[in-house]
């Protein structure tokens, strides 16, 4: 009877073995069939089937609806803390002369010589810089007007209500359990076919079956020349290779990232450079302008600002990109915030940190603006060619246009820094003197 009971107990649990067995190998190729069929494929021929555009329709419904929650839950509880505005600081509009004299005349000081009090200036922008300064604040997450349902992003919002906690628990869910692991199969198939593509397009004969941009809209970069545009996330170079072809500029790397690229260079002429020929500007510069003089080449991509920008700002472009010759053509990237934090801060995050952030959060949803082509001006040299492409971006882009190099995310403030906003000083004081200088002719 026992042994009876033993072996009727171990049939069952084999059969329940069997179905759960079977239920698991038809989930996964119903997966594989969305995968494939459904997402690939399509993809693969520029086909659309509207599925995203109703997923970010659902998805700004619901943040608005979550938005107004949030509203009417500070009103309701007044304990809830609110999300600090963007700065904290209210600057001074205009330069430093004019400040500095504005500051000297309300203090009614004759003349042009050093007064202690001129001090209390440089004090003051000092703890300006301390408290909230316009270049550290670039290297941290973009502020967000409300919460995204996010748990990266909570103000302790999610408390307000339990329609809101059941909503934003749905969202884990939907995020983890299925975005998730359908973007990490995307991800393999993807970087699959990149390096098996690449390999089998490396070995077709160049001119026959070399890579075109010809079926470029207006603004988009031709051959022979240099996409240059703001730098948010890696994820950019994906954005932009969705429109058009680009011979890539960077730094050689080891493992997965170096595989990647010797399988790239395979099909296309990219200009990868070793840690040291990085640091001479020239041996760059050469190389850069050899690709660029061939008209036949695929048109190069350039980050100028070199680092990663939190999507609000647009910062120095370094000269290097606008000294080789030839058309700039700009493009303006700007990220939609509401949906997830695209932005790479790689000091504190590294790759496999940040690729999981990005693919568990809701969607990435960018605009990209291809602007006119620049070319240099009479009179102009590569640095004010430049800071004339990066405003253009900025303006088109809605993202605030500074000054500051984006290295200084790494090192210090150069002494050139120090010495400009010294010679700034030293002009207001020479002005001094010399509008002294003629109100004492007048007088006499």
């Amino acid at each position: 009877m026992f042994r009876r009971r033993s072996y009727d107990e171990v049939t069952c649990k084999l059969s329940a073995m069997e179905d759960l067995w079977t239920v698991a190998v038809a989930v996964f190729q119903l997966w594989m069939f969305v995968v494939v069929f459904l997402i690939t494929l399509p993809a693969m021929f520029g086909l659309s089937l509207g599925v995203t555009s109703v997923y970010i329709q659902i998805l700004v419904k619901l943040l608005e609806w979550a938005t107004i929650r949030i509203q009417r839950g500070r009103q309701e509880q007044p304990s809830v803390p609110a999300p600090l505005p963007n700065g904290i600081i209210e600057r001074a509009e205009g330069s430093m002369e004019e400040e500095m004299e504005q500051l000297r005349r309300s203090r009614s000081l004759e003349g042009g010589e050093f007064a202690l009090s001129d001090a209390l200036y440089f004090c003051k922008k000092g703890l300006e810089s301390i408290v909230d300064d316009q270049v550290t604040q670039r290297f941290s997450s973009e502020d967000l007007a409300s919460w995204n349902l996010l748990t990266r992003t909570n103000q302790n919002f999610r408390y307000i209500s339990l329609r809101l906690t059941i909503f934003w628990g749905i969202g884990v869910f939907v995020r983890y359990c299925v975005l998730f692991p359908l973007r990490i199969a995307l991800a393999i198939i993807g970087l699959s076919w990149l390096v098996i593509g690449t390999t089998l397009v490396g070995i077709l004969p160049e001119n026959r079956y070399g890579a075109s941009t010809d079926l470029c809209p207006e603004n988009r970069p031709q051959k022979g020349g240099i996409c240059v545009a703001n730098h948010t996330t890696p994820i950019d170079v994906v954005i932009l290779a969705n429109d058009g072809c680009y011979a890539m500029v960077g730094q050689i790397h080891g493992g997965l990232m170096g595989v990647i690229q010797r399988s790239m260079v395979r099909s296309c002429p990219h200009v990868w450079f070793e840690r040291s020929e990085m640091k001479d500007r020239h041996a760059v510069t050469t190389r850069l302008r050899a690709h660029v003089a061939a008209k036949t080449k695929l048109p190069i991509l350039i980050f100028p600002e070199g680092t990663c920008i939190n999507n609000t700002s647009v910062m120095m472009f370094k000269k290097g990109s606008f000294e080789i010759g030839g058309t700039i053509h700009p493009v303006a990237i700007k990220y939609d915030p509401r949906f997830g934090d695209a932005f790479w801060n790689s000091s504190k995050y590294n790759m496999v940190s940040y690729l999981l952030r990005t693919m568990t959060s809701w969607a990435v949803v960018v605009n990209v603006w291809y602007l006119p082509p620049m070319t240099i001006q009479d009179g102009e040299d590569a640095v004010q060619f430049a800071n004339r492409v990066k405003s253009a971006i900025a303006c088109r882009g809605g993202l605030l246009d500074l000054a500051w190099d984006g290295s200084l995310k790494r090192g210090k403030v150069k002494d050139a820094y120090k010495e400009e906003q010294q010679k700034m000083y030293s002009r207001v004081i020479v002005r001094q003197n010399g509008i002294s200088a003629t109100n004492t002719r007048r007088d006499n």
